[in-house]
């Protein structure tokens, strides 16, 4: 088994409705991600998956939620766009993106919204 892994990162402002505390009100982060996808085998060029095609695909999913008000992304209008439904979704677009692609399979995605605080989702 193989564990493929990209990092990036990208910039937002969220809230957190309903929060007892200050993160109630409009703030930003740089949010750091780090996706892992899993090959059972590898493909005719001795790769699970090309880190162009995967960076291409995280870039498309982090270009949606760079530089906006994440409370007024269409994800985010019935759940709060917490570091975990952050990565919930980020998750499941990159499953959906990657659907077609024999060889991977998306394994986890975590998203820090500081050096030393992040979430890891893994859908079991």
């Amino acid at each position: 088994m193989y564990e493929i892994f990209v990092k990036t990162h990208f910039s937002s402002a969220h809230y957190l409705r309903n929060y007892p505390g200050k993160c109630e009100f409009l703030h930003g982060h740089n949010w750091d991600v780090t996706v892992t996808v899993r090959a059972e085998k590898l493909n005719e060029i001795d790769v699970g998956i090309d880190f162009r095609e995967l960076k291409g695909v995280v870039a498309e999913i982090m270009g949606e939620l760079d530089h906006i008000n994440l409370n007024e992304h269409p994800a985010f209008q019935e759940h709060n766009p917490s570091s975990e439904r952050l990565a919930e979704y980020i998750f499941h677009q990159l499953k959906a993106k990657l659907a077609e692609n024999s060889c991977v399979k998306v394994y986890k995605v975590t998203v820090c919204e500081t050096p030393t605080s992040g979430v890891t989702y893994i859908d079991t």
